[in-house]
């Protein structure tokens, strides 16, 4: 028996419970919706508007997202492709994932390196992209595309990334 058994059998279970009722189809379809803030355009559109509102802090806003960015997504194909644990199996599955393992969530790190940024800026805005980064998270769990461990290790992975940047903050 291996360390990660409790942690597979918990996220077997979360994502059975997740993806095995009469509400799925309906949450699948705000699941997609929510995911799809998570794919980078918005991101790109924050920054844009941001720099465009005020273009001292828009630039340093800027500098700082593409430098986390710049730092992120080397690790994250490099835990993805060391760990290679496959996608939920034997489950409903509403979208189809861009690559073939699960862990980390790329969309999970993205979206709280984003509200850890957004909230360094903009503290008025922190209990609301918090939230926000919480729902792509647990979109892609109810889009049957990851487990509950691979958005952990996504949102910390997302925190390290902004911590490494934010000594410059």
């Amino acid at each position: 028996m291996t360390l990660l058994s409790p942690i597979q059998r918990f996220d077997y279970a979360f994502s059975t419970l997740c993806l095995c009722h009469r509400f799925t189809p309906s949450l699948a379809k705000i699941s997609r919706i929510v995911s799809r803030t998570g794919d980078g355009h918005l991101y790109a559109l924050i920054g844009l508007m941001v720099w465009l509102i005020d273009d001292q802090q828009g630039s340093a806003f800027l500098r700082y997202g593409l430098l986390m960015f710049l730092i992120e997504l080397p690790l994250y194909w490099l835990l993805k492709n060391s760990f290679k644990r496959d996608r939920p199996v034997s489950l409903p599955t509403f979208i189809k994932p861009s690559d073939r393992y699960s862990l980390p969530s790329g969309h999970t790190a993205a979206a709280f390196m984003m509200a850890a940024l957004i909230s360094s800026f903009f503290p008025a805005f922190s209990f609301l992209v918090w939230c926000w980064a919480g729902c792509i998270g647990l979109s892609r769990v109810l889009l049957g595309v990851h487990y509950f461990s691979d958005i952990v290790a996504g949102a910390l992975l997302g925190l390290v990334c902004f911590e490494l940047v934010s000594v410059t903050l």
